[in-house]
């Protein structure tokens, strides 16, 4: 595997499990039946709820490059289900970069875009990092990838994906593969693979042949931690006690379902995780783009938010492409309520 780092500094010296040439979760999670998997592709595809999927167009503010180069250190833009663009000492810096059409293999089947991105990979300036999570198509598109190795840097993964990278034309020199609790330096900046409780694949027969990760980014004082896919388990807490409190944590919140409870976690699991990792700002992620379970759409944001408001945690909730800065947060407004409107949300709830 190319580049390999050292550990990071005070590393827990606990990394990911490989056997028979699988990665493996700390402590082993159910696998789904085949017939409990069918039974949730039968359900997926022909008994959908209506309000998995928006009625209106979702707000996005859009973003140019000229305003993204004139705007202040510390700022934070979703773009997007799991991508979010950072700017941090001058520099950006982009997680989980996925701007095709659809989470999908192909495009002309599976999860379709809410919306489109506040700006395009064209128009994105020069990257510093990409910073990859795990290979599912939700998370690791092949064209963005592509897009993005001239403009970017750096690309750091965990373990395998990077390899993958190389596959498709990556240059190796670029890529820096971590496993869990190992770290890189780029431009000043601290970056360490943590781990998360997930899994791998991008195909029928590649299954955990990658790692997943979650990460923690610390630029001098301020500390973020960006936690890509994961269940909810133990490990939240001891990346707190390690990393933590963290400025701003961006959290998986959507894509939930009590079919898959250990790959994804529901939104008390992951206000406990954020509690976990001594969180000071919570941003929800993983949400308001694709249509990857059966709750509604929207039901992320009003679960997190009420949740956040009964244990007194500080949340933000931005539009799409809206910037949310960590020297000045703000919460943001509750703004998927305008896209259903309350006789609307009642109508599909009630059909």
């Amino acid at each position: 595997m190319a580049n390999s780092t050292s550990p990071a500094i005070n590393a827990v010296p606990e990394a990911s499990r490989q056997a028979q040439g699988q990665f493996q979760n700390h402590t082993p999670i159910q696998r789904l039946s085949v017939g409990k998997t069918l039974r949730i592709l039968w359900n997926a595809m022909f008994h959908k709820p209506r309000d998995t999927r928006p009625t209106a167009p979702v707000p996005v503010q859009p973003l140019t490059q000229a305003a993204l180069m004139a705007a202040p250190n510390h700022s934070v833009y979703r773009l997007g289900h799991s991508t979010l663009l950072l700017k941090l000492r001058d520099k950006f810096w982009i997680t989980d970069p996925v701007f095709a059409e659809r989470a999908s293999p192909v495009q002309w089947a599976g999860p379709k875009r809410f919306h489109q991105p506040p700006i395009s990979l064209d128009q994105l300036p020069p990257i510093e990092a990409v910073i990859l999570s795990h290979d599912h198509y939700d998370h690791l598109d092949y064209q963005a990838v592509l897009k993005l190795a001239d403009k970017a840097k750096y690309f750091l993964t965990p373990l395998g994906v990077g390899d993958t990278l190389i596959k498709w034309g990556i240059d190796a020199s670029k890529i820096r593969q971590l496993d869990w609790w190992q770290g890189t330096e780029v431009d000043g900046i601290q970056f360490i693979a943590t781990p998360s409780q997930h899994f791998s694949g991008r195909g029928l027969f590649d299954g955990n042949s990658t790692l997943w990760a979650s990460w923690v980014m610390i630029d001098a004082a301020t500390r973020i931690f960006f936690s890509g896919d994961s269940g909810y388990f133990d490990g939240f807490k001891r990346i707190g006690e390690q990393y933590g409190p963290f400025d701003l944590t961006l959290m998986e919140t959507g894509a939930y379902n009590v079919d898959w409870p250990h790959v994804h976690m529901q939104p008390e699991e992951t206000l406990q995780a954020h509690i976990d990792l001594k969180g000071r700002w919570l941003l929800p992620i993983h949400n308001g783009t694709f249509d990857l379970s059966t709750h509604a759409w929207y039901e992320p944001f009003d679960r997190i938010l009420a949740l956040a408001w009964e244990r007194s945690v500080s949340i933000t909730t931005p539009q799409m492409g809206e910037a949310f800065n960590l020297m000045h947060p703000q919460r943001g407004e509750a703004w998927w309520l305008a896209v259903e409107g309350e006789s609307e949300r009642a109508t599909v709830q009630s059909a």
